[in-house]
């Protein structure tokens, strides 16, 4: 049996518009301003400011500059002509999430490390036989420098792969070729081999002779830094040690990593937003890149004043006009969001800056409140995912440095006061620590813990252990020098 019902149904979308800003606020300056040319070259309705007349203008202005032209977007015309027609985009509604990004995979163009390598390859007279192993051997190089497979797999895919049958102990013949490439040390096995290769290449003298022993015949007790067993089986006084272990800290254990070929991309960080002090207190400004001056092309409004006073219209002008309101509505709600965008920046910095206020006037890390995304979110009344999208990718210029803007954020822990104090500030005092540490007794994870404990953080070793890890310094036995 057939049953027809009414149900009621509550449900919660975002609009194209509301979609529309979320990406625009989670985009960095210079993205933005891609982003910005791209509208104005596919929407002829949407118009840019007049260009800056002065050259040496600051690029940042302050949020009251905001009241531009871009706020210049009323169109009434009897409110696009009386709209009897709701026009489908208006109806319009994307089914995707807010949090997609619509990602680009930037390329470059250049010499490749592997190419770099084959053209050194082309000064040395070789069989063609050698030469096929040698580029076979690069082009097992890691992005390090390292070849990190065996040479009897490696004679095994020769054979396989190019038809050329050989030993390992051939392979091993030509890989010392590729030893002699550049940077020195590329095509290593081991860190033990990249550092010997190196040291070998240098002017030999009595630093670098001991230091070739150290690698070539001692390198575990080296690593482990035993140094009176090194200076017991050597026969050598502490001075010529530090010499020598001074000439092995020089060199560069990842030789691949020193390539600086044209495939590297840079990346150039624009600050959006920057923080000055000024009479003792904080001044925050935008970029003023992020603020352009934006209307409606008049053009356009133009047109259809010229529809609304023609007598006879006709079917192609109808058309014409609907193109010309969907043109209209897309640069307004552009217009807006830019709008939109510009305000939750400076809110969402402005509640950032004020409550890390002892840190920015002070440059201190200790004075970094303990602070997540949700206390901002509350005190800005927006949502999580809004102040996460300013956070993550957005820098600020500080009289400190230029900042991530996410590296303000921090958990918290209970001091012995029991006050609430952020782990960056944990942190600090622990990178302090080890640094005015003596070298030749670097303290354990458990004497850092009970150093910290009498300073008034009260943390476990573990927690030190990891701290200590997030900050990339090494444990105790590693850190010791003679």
């Amino acid at each position: 049996m057939l049953k027809q019902q009414f149900n009621l149904k509550l449900s919660q979308k975002l609009s194209p518009q509301q979609i529309q800003l979320m990406k625009l606020i989670q985009l960095p300056t210079q993205a933005f301003e891609q982003r910005l040319k791209q509208e104005i070259e596919e929407n002829p309705a949407l118009d840019s400011g007049k260009e800056k007349t002065n050259e040496n203008e600051d690029e940042f202005s302050n949020q009251d500059d905001y009241e531009t032209e871009s706020q210049e977007t009323e169109i009434n015309i009897d409110e696009y002509l009386s709209d009897d027609e709701i026009p489908n985009y208006r109806l319009q509604s994307n089914n995707y999430s807010a949090d997609d990004e619509e990602k680009s995979v930037p390329y470059a163009s250049g010499t490749t490390f592997n190419q770099h390598l084959i053209s050194q390859l082309n000064t040395y007279r070789l069989s063609e036989n050698d030469y096929q192993i040698a580029t076979f051997l690069i082009g097992s190089i890691n992005e390090n420098g390292y070849i990190r497979r065996e040479l009897a797999d490696i004679a095994d895919d020769l054979a396989f792969t190019q038809n050329i049958y050989v030993e390992a102990i051939d392979v091993e013949k030509v890989l010392h070729i590729v030893h002699q490439l550049d940077p020195a040390g590329v095509g290593a096995r081991s860190l033990q081999e990249c550092l010997s290769i190196q040291l070998h290449r240098k002017t030999i003298n009595a630093a670098i002779e001991l230091a070739i022993k150290l690698i070539d015949e001692a390198f575990e007790l080296f690593t482990k830094k035993h140094y009176k067993k090194l200076i017991a089986k050597f026969g050598i006084s502490e001075e010529q040690l530090k010499d020598a272990i001074e000439e092995i800290e020089h060199l560069n254990p990842k030789p691949g990593g020193s390539f600086a070929g044209n495939t590297k991309i840079v990346e150039h960080v624009v600050p959006d937003f920057t923080i000055r002090i000024v009479e003792g207190e904080l001044e925050l400004t935008l970029n003023g890149r992020n603020a352009p001056e934006l209307h409606v092309s008049g053009s356009y409004n133009n047109m259809l004043k010229g529809y609304k006073e023609a007598k006879n219209k006709t079917k192609a002008q109808k058309d014409a006009v609907q193109f010309i309101k969907q043109k209209l509505d897309a640069a307004k709600w552009f217009i807006e969001a830019v709008r939109q965008r510009q305000q939750t920046l400076m809110i969402t910095m402005s509640a950032i800056m004020h409550y890390q206020k002892e840190f920015f006037l002070s440059g201190d890390e200790r004075h970094l409140k303990p602070m997540i995304l949700k206390d901002i979110a509350d005190e800005i009344e927006m949502d999580v995912s809004t102040i996460s999208r300013v956070a993550n990718s957005k820098y600020v210029d500080t009289p400190y440095g230029t900042k991530l803007i996410k590296e303000f954020f921090s958990e918290s822990m209970t001091n012995d006061q029991g006050e609430e104090v952020s782990t960056r500030e944990i942190k600090k005092i622990l990178e302090i620590t080890i640094n005015e540490e003596d070298k030749r007794k670097p303290l354990t994870d458990d004497k850092l813990a009970k150093i910290l404990k009498e300073k008034g953080y009260p943390i476990a070793r573990r927690t030190v252990a990891k701290y200590r890890e997030q900050l990339d310094l090494p444990v105790a036995r590693l850190r010791k020098k003679i």
